[in-house]
């Protein structure tokens, strides 16, 4: 039973979202995930079967890692759901990719072409892909251009955009709403809100108790946090890039501005990172001498978040 003050993690972090979609333990959450984003309640996905991932890992400074899930239906069909938070350039192209290599590694020696099975390709973003669209869910398939016949039906591509997400918790109207909220505003939800979120749904609550804090160990968070300390790094710098180099660019020309805005903002978009970091640590009543070591911050500036300060812990 959840504690009725329990602050629920974050599911767009890594650990947090293989733990609910990447799981045997959980398959049913990522099965009645699939069947309620691509509306198969007709034709549902009555079964799904992990498949080890093709992608390498990409733990590299300027892309945040991400969790890929690869997982096969009852009928063969290949499923891809991947988690991106911060926004990459070329990451269509990407998706392209792993979804043709889904594709190509399903043949077998001896096996007929006729027998490759459909790629369904689907991220959740936390940032905007689509700028010209305002639906925050989109669907994408292979069409005739003229009769938009939909002969080639192997590829589809789908996208969760959540920034273009702003129901409230009142307003969730589908299943659907209901997912979106859940990816965006879990870390902020009480658990006393459930039940007008979840409505009678028991699969989208079991996916809020997952990120009970209260239900992970030690070494689970101290790794959790350690993803959302890469996250907020890397989002924080992003940022900051662009800022310096736009602002440096009108002054002393795009190339110049670019330069200076990737010195300055490696030193302080890792700084703002960790203090995003740090007031989230704060909130799950880590200790100072903790906060200091993992963040670089000193306690000075750690202090300084004056809002926190009833509820900072003992060092």
């Amino acid at each position: 039973m959840m504690d009725i003050m329990a602050k629920f993690l974050n599911p767009t972090n890594d650990l947090a979202f293989k733990r609910i979609f990447g799981t045997e333990k959980n398959k049913d959450i990522l099965l009645h995930f699939l069947n309620d984003i691509f509306s198969r309640g007709d034709n549902p996905i009555e079964e799904v079967t992990f498949l080890n991932t093709f992608q390498e890992r990409e733990v590299a400074s300027n892309r945040v890692s991400i969790v890929d899930i690869l997982c096969r239906g009852h009928d063969g069909s290949r499923f891809i759901v991947e988690m991106q938070v911060a926004s990459e350039p070329g990451f269509e192209k990407r998706a392209q990719y792993y979804a043709a290599k889904a594709y190509i590694q399903q043949r077998e020696k001896g096996m007929d072409y006729k027998d490759l099975k459909a790629v369904t390709f689907l991220a959740i973003t936390g940032y905007t892909l689509f700028p010209e669209r305002k639906d925050y869910l989109s669907h994408h398939h292979i069409l005739d251009v003229d009769t938009h016949d939909h002969a080639l039906q192997d590829f589809s591509f789908s996208f969760l955009e959540l920034p273009k997400f702003n129901k409230t918790k009142d307003e969730l109207s589908t299943m659907i709403d209901k997912w979106a909220y859940f990816f965006k505003h879990a870390e902020e939800t009480l658990v006393r809100d459930l039940d007008i979120i979840a409505g009678k749904d028991v699969i989208i609550k079991r996916a809020y108790e997952e990120l009970d804090q209260l239900s992970w160990n030690e070494g689970d968070l101290w790794n959790y946090e350690g993803y959302e300390m890469k996250e907020a790094s890397i989002r924080a710098l992003n940022e900051h890039m662009l800022e310096l180099g736009e602002e440096k660019g009108l002054k002393k020309g795009i190339k110049k501005g670019m330069k200076e805005g990737l010195k300055e903002g490696l030193k302080e978009g890792v700084k703002e990172g960790m203090k995003t970091v740090a007031i989230k640590m704060l909130k799950r009543n880590r200790p100072i001498s903790e906060i200091m070591e993992d963040t670089g911050l000193s306690e000075a500036e750690i202090m300084a978040f004056e809002e926190y300060k009833v509820s900072f812990p003992t060092r």
